[in-house]
């Protein structure tokens, strides 16, 4: 399977668009049904929940049930305090980097539309050198041009609005793919493929397949922890971003070697099933898919913790998409690394058989 059978023009175009859409933590539904009108035809119906989390279904009458799942909410400001001269102090809705703000430009969402704004910053010029103030969450503020607070409550903002950027996506050289929101909706895109080539290649699975774009994993996992509940997987892909760790100013000794462009991540982790990860590993050397390893500690840091944990134990497992900046509005992938995400799940679900329990006592 080639790449440009896995990404076509038609997927890619749902990918710009439900990149550019914003979809902040808490706020995801707008995404949701994007990301659930391009699904539809390739899916037997739709799960959705109390707070937004949407499930494509195929074959939904089959006792046993896998999961494939990335998450679909990006990091964001909330509107905390707003000074009488019309200046906005924010907060955090997830873990957004204080340090890329300045001079940033934002959409602040009021029932009203959105209000632009910019993240202010003091010129070079008005700055004490002897004591240079990095950006952190006590100074940053945003300005949008009002003369004081009555003026910003005029303009539909208030205490509570959240805030996001409105960077798009790019293609950078040709095979990168360039956006804030990354990570992870680069996830939902992905499975959404999956969904897509099981159904263009008419291929009959002998379990419901539960196509999982989860809610609010920024803030720890939440969505993953309401859907695992009404699903009650048996088994559970998980999709999520890594850190590539060839730029500058990360240590590998801590953080390991992963590159863009070398190959979907397999992680090592306590939540990771052994026979489940040992399985994908099969498969990825079975169809000559590149692939790297990753070690975690205590925890993945994504859903597979949240669907591992949960129904009496879920045998989970992790792949990762390579990304380089994190949280930031740049934040970056590669186009063979997408495709081969996608190929791995695709392929790896192509070998579980109904009824398996992945036990290590069988």
């Amino acid at each position: 399977m080639n790449t440009s059978k896995i990404l076509t023009e038609e997927s890619l175009g749902f990918f710009e668009k439900y990149l550019n859409n914003a979809s902040p933590t808490g706020y995801e539904w707008e995404g949701q049904k994007i990301w659930m009108s391009y699904l539809k035809p390739y899916v037997d119906h739709f799960i959705t929940d109390t707070y937004g989390t949407a499930v494509g279904v195929i074959n939904p009458d089959a006792p046993y049930r896998v999961v494939i799942e990335g998450h679909s909410d990006e990091i964001s400001w909330y509107v905390n305090y707003i000074t009488d001269e019309g200046l906005i102090y924010v907060i955090r809705n997830g873990g957004s980097d204080h340090q890329i703000a300045p001079s940033k430009w934002v959409n602040i969402h009021t029932d009203n539309g959105i209000v632009k704004g910019v993240f202010g910053w003091p010129a070079i010029h008005t700055r004490d050198k002897s004591k240079e103030e990095p950006p952190k969450l006590e100074n940053i503020f945003i300005d949008i041009g009002a003369k004081d607070k009555k003026e910003v409550e005029k303009m539909g903002v208030h205490v509570g609005c959240v805030i996001t950027y409105p960077d798009t996506f790019q293609v950078l050289n040709k095979d990168k793919f360039v956006c804030r929101a990354i990570d992870n909706r680069v996830g939902g895109f992905m499975i959404a493929q999956v969904a897509r080539l099981l159904h263009e290649n008419k291929i009959k699975l002998p379990f419901g397949l539960y196509v999982t774009n989860s809610v609010q994993e920024e803030i720890g996992l939440r969505g993953a922890e309401m859907i695992t509940q009404r699903i009650k997987p048996h088994v559970a892909l998980i999709t999520d971003v890594c850190h590539d760790t060839t730029t500058p100013m990360i240590e590998k000794k801590s953080e390991g070697h992963i590159e863009i462009g070398a190959g979907p991540v397999v992680s090592y982790a306590p939540a990771v099933q052994h026979k489940l990860r040992e399985r994908i590993l099969q498969t990825a050397r079975a169809h000559k898919i590149p692939y790297q390893r990753l070690s975690a500690s205590r925890s993945t840091g994504t859903d597979t913790d949240a669907f591992a944990y949960s129904n009496g134990g879920v045998a989970s497992a992790l792949i990762s998409l390579p990304l380089r900046y994190m949280h930031t509005t740049v934040e970056m992938v590669h186009r063979d690394d997408v495709a081969n995400v996608i190929r791995l799940i695709y392929e790896t679900l192509l070998t579980i058989k109904e009824g398996e329990t992945f036990s290590y006592f069988d």
